[in-house]
């Protein structure tokens, strides 16, 4: 079975169970964003087109820090010096080296949501972990944060993306 683009994943999933849904709609918002680099130069993914530093390449850099923020530290509780690469998702995660790549930067990004995946299989999700502000969460929580926050992120991406060369859409 082939997976379905994005836009074809609210057909697909408009009946599958809660965590499917939930899922399908993570792996979406994970394809677009990571998508709107694609075609671009590393000049035009690091052009700043708004007062904040906000960047379409940082944008990725960011998502894959919450990534493993959520899945790594939150989820499967590993101290945050054993993660590789940031995991606060803080203002240092839209930062971006002079030596880093677009090719890097999505390939980094692939990996956290890699991660993410393996992390969360071994979970339901009714599932909970202890969280410092929260109390606790459930890996249903995670998964709707995350949604919602690539969300976000895939909007500020499209307006980017348009800014930098007039593509539009998924």
């Amino acid at each position: 079975m082939t997976t379905p683009r994005p836009l074809d994943r609210e057909e697909f999933t408009s009946t599958a169970p809660e965590r499917e849904v939930l899922e399908e709609f993570l792996e979406a918002y994970r394809e677009v964003i990571a998508g709107k680099l694609r075609g671009l130069s590393d000049d035009d993914a690091r052009r700043r087109l708004v007062p904040s530093p906000t960047t379409l390449i940082g944008l990725v850099k960011h998502a894959a820090a919450v990534e493993r923020n959520w899945f790594q530290h939150c989820l499967a509780q590993q101290p945050r010096e054993q993660i590789v690469g940031n995991s606060f998702g803080d203002d240092a995660s839209w930062q971006i080296r002079p030596d880093e790549t677009l090719a890097g930067v999505i390939a980094e990004y692939e990996a956290a949501c890699d991660r993410s995946r393996q992390v969360a299989a071994g979970f339901s999700l009714d599932d909970s972990v202890p969280h410092p502000r929260l109390g606790r969460v459930s890996l249903r929580y995670i998964y709707v944060h995350m949604i919602r926050e690539l969300a976000r992120h895939c909007g500020h991406a499209d307006i980017l993306r348009e800014q930098t060369d007039g593509t539009r859409g998924d």
